[in-house]
């Protein structure tokens, strides 16, 4: 059985990617800039919104709304991938698998990622509240506000959240939310 994608030209779209075996090198300064670099690169040739995003040591969460007409965000991931993994001087390359490494692979990304077209409204804010949580969630942090990498802030300052959101109680997500 192969697992079809569903693709929807300006569609706004959930995404977990994940780190070769779940190594926690993303939040590592330098990885963070690199990442970031590596979107920039990809977004100049191929546009898309980042709708908002977090960036936790093994793995990113992200929302991203497509142009109109165009649904892939597979050659964008692989894109950023590609870019970041080119870039990137990592301390493990001596523990890839012996398959990918004798590919000439430089692996630092499980090989696939998750997605999640998103319904409507109510999906969106859902998935927008599970990117922003995930640091408490994984008890990185103790608030969002606390979490630098994320899109957290710039939502504060867009008077959608406010800057104790998420501080006083633990919030529960539907199953159906996220893929870690």
């Amino acid at each position: 059985m192969q697992y079809r994608r569903a693709k929807t030209p300006g569609a706004t779209y959930f995404f977990t990617v994940v780190t070769h075996q779940r190594r926690k090198i993303l939040c590592q300064p330098e990885n963070v800039d690199l990442l970031r670099e590596a979107f920039r690169y990809v977004m100049q040739k191929h546009p898309f919104k980042i709708d908002a995003i977090v960036i936790l040591p093994e793995h990113i969460h992200c929302l991203w709304t497509l142009p109109q007409g165009d649904a892939n965000f597979s050659t964008r991931w692989r894109l950023i991938k590609s870019w970041f993994s080119r870039q990137c001087n990592l301390q493990y390359q001596s523990h890839i698998s012996a398959s990918r490494q004798h590919k000439g692979e430089k692996v630092v990304w499980q090989r696939r990622f998750w997605e999640h077209q998103v319904r409507d409204n109510r999906d969106f804010v859902a998935h927008v509240e599970y990117i922003h949580y995930n640091p408490v969630h994984h008890h990185l942090v103790k608030a969002p506000k606390d979490w630098q990498y994320s899109s957290f802030d710039r939502y504060v300052q867009q008077g959608i959240y406010d800057l104790m959101w998420g501080t006083s109680e633990k919030l529960v997500f539907n199953s159906s939310i996220g893929m870690e």
